[in-house]
């Protein structure tokens, strides 16, 4: 799934991590659907998707949430 053979990559984790990445680099940190919208202006993508994205961008400790429920990079 992060970045397999039979789906496009533009459907992988990996590649819309990146985007999400960005967007959070860009806006410092974000609510939930904050971090969809900017994310959603650098690329298109489905909410089910971006969620399991947050996960994987999560559990490699790239982001977090901070003491405001916001999310943020993890530096």
């Amino acid at each position: 799934m992060l970045l397999p053979e039979n789906v496009h990559p533009a459907n992988s984790l990996y590649f819309n991590g990146a985007y999400v990445l960005a967007a959070l680099k860009r806006i410092g940190e974000a609510d939930l659907m904050g971090l969809f919208i900017e994310s959603r202006k650098l690329h298109e993508m489905q909410f089910p998707l971006f969620t399991l994205t947050l996960d994987w961008l999560y559990l490699a400790g790239m982001i977090s949430n901070n003491t405001n429920g916001n999310i943020e990079i993890c530096s």
